[in-house]
């Protein structure tokens, strides 16, 4: 058993992004060897309805996989083959954009006008690049969800977690996306795939990721005779990136934490990336984008999982 070692941490970066839609990004638009197969996670919250409600409109994708969860609010889509919907609060969408597809995205706030999301973007083979696109809209109720004895609450989004599968299937990357919450203090451990790139996001919360070598949290105790641990060394909206290994070990907070966690095999292809479109060659994006602006750029119907 080898504990996977934090490579490296940083706190999301705010930026705007469709028609004014402000939100944090945690990677993306750089160098993806660190997380390859994935590409970009954006963390989309606010509780005005200012901060997000101009939304994603209509844009293009090829080459890559999306994937959006929502916690708070909801997020209707549609795209230029006919396909819509309407994403609720604890709902996933994971969408293979493959050959190409024009869609939008536009988030509404629930009835205290809280909207939270996250997108995800995972880049696909070059054998896939291609390929038929396809939607998987998963409501709430069909997220499995594994509730431990201790507090600690495991939803499994994708992949397979201590004999649970999520409901998503059929993903190149064969990735595993897991919600973890972990009471105050607790410390909890992980099996995870020595072959897969892993990363956290935390956001409710703070804990500390650690490796077999690190010094554990050292307790003080508080006003109150309660012992307590030193603040944690990460909270909301830090990412962090792991080394390969397979096992991770996190210590939860004074709080608590609340952290995607998220983990896929590489893919190890060149990336020739511009705005939602990636390919592996520039001749390949340059035909892409080509496509687009003369009207062929959608080859393949698409279809609802």
């Amino acid at each position: 058993m080898s504990l996977s070692p934090v490579r490296t941490t940083k706190r999301a970066t705010p930026t705007r992004e469709g028609a004014g839609v402000n939100l944090h990004r945690a990677f993306g638009f750089g160098d993806t060897e660190l997380t390859d197969p994935f590409l970009l996670f954006d963390d989309f919250r606010g509780d005005r309805e200012e901060d997000y409600i101009a939304g994603f409109p209509w844009h293009p994708h090829r080459g890559i996989e999306t994937v959006t969860y929502v916690l708070a609010g909801t997020v209707e889509h549609g795209d230029s083959l006919g396909n819509s919907g309407l994403l609720g609060a604890g709902s996933i969408q994971w969408m293979t954009a493959g050959s190409g597809i024009i869609h939008q995205e536009m988030p509404r706030g629930d009835d205290r006008g809280r909207m939270h999301g996250f997108q995800l973007w995972a880049n696909l083979p070059r054998n896939l690049k291609m390929c038929d696109p396809r939607y998987q809209d998963v409501p709430e109720a069909e997220v499995a969800v594994r509730s431990q004895d201790d507090g600690t609450v495991i939803r499994v989004l994708c992949g397979e977690y201590g004999g649970i599968h999520g409901p998503v299937d059929g993903i190149a990357a064969a990735p595993r996306y897991l919600d973890i919450s972990v009471p105050p203090g607790r410390t909890k451990s992980f099996r995870m795939d020595i072959e897969a790139r892993a990363f956290a996001y935390v956001f409710e919360g703070s804990a500390d990721f650690r490796g077999a070598s690190d010094p554990q949290p050292v307790p003080y105790e508080a006003e109150d005779d309660r012992i307590m641990l030193k603040p944690a060394e990460v909270d909301n909206r830090s990412l962090v990136i792991f080394d390969s290994g397979d096992e991770l070990r996190v210590v939860a907070g004074n709080e608590g934490v609340r952290f995607l966690l998220v983990s896929g095999r590489p893919i190890r292809e060149p990336v020739a990336w511009y705005g939602p479109i990636v390919m592996n060659t520039q001749s390949e994006l340059e035909d892409a984008f080509r496509e687009f602006r003369s009207g062929t750029f959608i080859r393949n119907g698409g279809h609802l999982a």
